[in-house]
Formats: C-alpha cells, sequence, structure tokens
C-alpha cells in the first residue's frame, strides 16, 4: 500500500479560525512601519491631510498584495515562504531626500528605475557579493540611521524660528512615546514584547489625547471604503542621477533578502535551492516596488521582522502570512482607519520613528562588529565612508558651491557614504589581491582577521 506523502509544515493549510488570528499578529507586529513610513514623507514635506491618508491606504494595499504574492509564489514571483513585505526603511529615507532635493514626481521615477534595474542586476549580482562585505552594508546602515534621527528630530522640534519651534510639549510627548516603548520592550515578553513599538505609539497617542493634542474630530467625516489613487504626485519625472542612491541600495536589498531567504527556509524545515528562491523573493520585491512608484509609495521590500515572530511561535505555513496580507489589504481599503492614524500627533510619530529606524543602526553597528575593525583595510573603509557620509547630513548645503547636476550624489550622505564604502572596500580588499595592510599596531594580539 503506497504511503501518502505528507505536507510539508510550510504548506499545511491551517483552519480559518487559526490563520486569522496568527496572520493577525504579523499584522499587529508590522503595522507601525507602513505608517511611520508615510509619516516620515509626509510630516517632513508638509503633504496634505488628504494625499498622506491615500499614501497611507496605498502602503497598507501593497503591503498587502506583496505579502500574497510572497506567500503564493505564482509565475516564479515570490518565494513561496512565510514573508510579510513592508517599506524598507533606507529606502523611505532616500525617496524622501530625493523628493527635497528634485521633487515628488522624480522620487517616484527614482523608485520605478530601481525597480527594473533590480530585473537587470538580478542575473550577475551574486558574483558582485563579495563587493558588498558587512563593512559596506554595516556602514550604509549607520548612515541611514543617523540620517532619520536629523531629519526626525526637525519634525518634533519644528522649523527653527518659527513660533512652535522646541515647544516643551511636544518634545515630552515624544519622549514620553520613546520611554513607553523602551518600557513595553523591557517588561512584556513573547508577542506583547514584539509589539512594543505599537504599544509605546498608542500609549503616546492616548497621553497626547488626554492632554488636548490629538484632534479625532475628523476621524469619522468622509468615505468608510476607499481606494488609492494610481500616479497621486503626477507623472513620473526619470533622473538616473538623482536614483543613484536607490540604485545602490537596491544591489544590498538583494544581499539582505538572500540572507531572509535562507534564514526563512531553513526556520520553517524547507529545503530549497538558493540559485532558485532567492531570485524567486527578489523578483516579488522589485514587482511590488515597481507598484510602489506607481502608487507614491518608496520601495516595498521583504522584512526579516516576521523572521522572529514564525521562530517563535513554530507556526510555519506560509498561509499564515498569506491571510496577514489579506487583512493589510482590507486595513488599506477602509477609509477611517487611515484617518486615525493621521491624527496621531507629530511629536509621537516622531518618538515611534526614533526608536523604529534607530533599530537600523543597532543592526549596522552588529555588522560592523563581526568585521575586524582593528584590520587596517576595514578600518580606513569605515572612517573614509563616515568621514564623507556624515558631511553632507551634518552640514547641510556643505557642497553647494558645487555644479548643481551633483547635488543630488554629493549632497545625499547616504550616496556619498556607500560610493565611498564600496570604492574603498575595492580599493583595499580587491585590487592586486591586497588586503589592504597589516593590522594596527595597537591591535591585541592573537585578533583574528575577517575574511
Amino acid at each position: 500500500m503506497a504511503s501518502v506523502p505528507q505536507t510539508e509544515p510550510v504548506d499545511a493549510l491551517l483552519p480559518a479560525p487559526q490563520l486569522l488570528l496568527f496572520g493577525l499578529q504579523h499584522v499587529l507586529v508590522m503595522a507601525a512601519v507602513p505608517i511611520t513610513s508615510v509619516f516620515l514623507v509626509a510630516k517632513a514635506l508638509g503633504l496634505p491631510v488628504g494625499l498622506t491618508i491615500n499614501l497611507i491606504s496605498a502602503t497598507f494595499l501593497l503591503c498587502g498584495l506583496g505579502s500574497l504574492l510572497q506567500s503564493f509564489g505564482p509565475w516564479k514571483f515570490g518565494a513561496r515562504l512565510p514573508f510579510v513585505m513592508v517599506p524598507g526603511g533606507a529606502p523611505v529615507v532616500m525617496f524622501l531626500t530625493i523628493a527635497q532635493q528634485t521633487d515628488l514626481q522624480t522620487a517616484s521615477g527614482a523608485v520605478i528605475l530601481t525597480s527594473l534595474f533590480y530585473f537587470v542586476v538580478l542575473p550577475v549580482f551574486a558574483r558582485c557579493l563579495k563587493y558588498f562585505p558587512k563593512i559596506v552594508i554595516g556602514t550604509l546602515l549607520m548612515l541611514v540611521s543617523i540620517n532619520l534621527v536629523k531629519v526626525y528630530g526637525g519634525i518634533i522640534a519644528g522649523k527653527p524660528g518659527s513660533p512652535g519651534f522646541a515647544d516643551p510639549a511636544h518634545i515630552g510627548l515624544a519622549l514620553a512615546t520613546i520611554g513607553f516603548t523602551i518600557l513595553f520592550a523591557r517588561i512584556f515578553k513573547g508577542m506583547l514584547g514584539q509589539l512594543s513599538v505599537l504599544l509605546g505609539l498608542l500609549a503616546g497617542a492616548l497621553v497626547a489625547a488626554a492632554f488636548g493634542y490629538m484632534d479625532m474630530s475628523g476621524v469619522a467625516n468622509g468615505p468608510v471604503w476607499s481606494a488609492p489613487s494610481l500616479l497621486p504626485f503626477g507623472m513620473p519625472k526619470f533622473d538616473l542621477i538623482a536614483a543613484v542612491p536607490l540604485l545602490v541600495f537596491s544591489v544590498i536589498s538583494m544581499v539582505e533578502a538572500t540572507g531572509q531567504t535562507v534564514a526563512v527556509a531553513e526556520i520553517v524545515g524547507k529545503r530549497v535551492e538558493p540559485r532558485d528562491v532567492v531570485p524567486r523573493t527578489i523578483r516579488g520585491d522589485a514587482i511590488m516596488s515597481l507598484l510602489g512608484g506607481l502608487f507614491g509609495t518608496s520601495m516595498i521590500i521583504t522584512s526579516g521582522e516576521n523572521v522572529g515572530i514564525v521562530r517563535a511561535t513554530q507556526v510555519r505555513s506560509r498561509y499564515v502570512t498569506a491571510a496577514a496580507g489579506s487583512i493589510l489589504v482590507l486595513v488599506a481599503l477602509f477609509a477611517p482607519l487611515g484617518r486615525l492614524a493621521n491624527a496621531i500627533p507629530e511629536a509621537v510619530v516622531g518618538g515611534t520613528a526614533m526608536v523604529v529606524f534607530a533599530i537600523i543602526g543597532t543592526i549596522g553597528i552588529d555588522m560592523l562588529r563581526k568585521a575586524d575593525l582593528h584590520e587596517r583595510s576595514n578600518m580606513f573603509v569605515l572612517a573614509g565612508a563616515l568621514a564623507m557620509g556624515l558631511l553632507p547630513i551634518l552640514v547641510p548645503g556643505f557642497y553647494s558651491g558645487f555644479p548643481k547636476a551633483l547635488q543630488p550624489v554629493l549632497g545625499n550622505g547616504l550616496a556619498m557614504g556607500a560610493l565611498t564604502a564600496i570604492f574603498l572596500n575595492i580599493l583595499f580588499n580587491h585590487l592586486g589581491g591586497a588586503r589592504g595592510g597589516n593590522p594596527v599596531a595597537s591591535a591585541p594580539q592573537g585578533t583574528p582577521n575577517a575574511h
């Protein structure tokens, strides 16, 4: 009697109530990211309420559709693994920087160019992985984090010289939100611990409401159901130079997608061929980012945040993240939720964002920690990249005397830092087969070299 083949855990279809609860858990853990990403752009650029709500709806819709795509994987688009997609933290900052230096149409065009660049680079990117070691990626993540703190500090404090600049009440709300988030992360375990960022945002919003800083009057006004608009900023403009930061990040994103795909496959116990499944993940990122450019968002990419949930709960079914995607689509189309999110004060959102995006810096520090900074080459790669990357961030207008055509790159600390790190890494660690010299003299004896 032939044995009936057993269904792998990743392909197991759970009962509907379990799918709903476990899917909702994924949604709650990642819900703060789409909201924060839209607020980062909307508050910094002063976008009107209607457009902000439209972008919140579009972001949730694309996150939901992307999660469905990665979970089901049709036509080799998507890994067929339990993935949730979110707006990437670094791309959101780059999108904002491009918009500030040019306009929103150019920023959307940069996202579209980057999504197409994925398809061009994908066949050969594996051969270039040696040019993106941890020292390069870690440096970029550090610069992203520093830039975000600067941007959101300005959102919390307001514009210098304005009547409400450095209002102690606004700063107090931001600090309270940060404090709540850290407190919840300390005292809660399990799922509640994973929800500490969202709980901190809710606690900050409650404090704001209690002190009269949160206007809820517009939440109930307007349509109940709505759909995001195509091309909300108008026809995209395509500027290859302005798109350089996102183009550089796209290769880094492919590296991250590789690690996340292999990690999730191991967690769910599915044997995969990386040469097959990794390109599927990246194609999913590319097509959703293309839609993101058309709907006014930044890049939509696979998230590593849900990896911890899969590991902690041992719920391995990809149908759970498909359920999460379905919930996100419903949230996107239910307009009052977007209006409720928009009612949260800037200071509360700023405090949440400080925590959320500062985590990018901790990831960068962890990557740099794994690189041997006692080695001369790594030391100068990091020093040179930080110097070139921090100058435009900390001293706005530093390159204002240079030709205008070069401003999108020279004035963008993320682009300058990333390009410098890549160039110096090639110079020290690849040209002529050299490793860039001996370890510095002060390195402890016996410190291993990173290869």
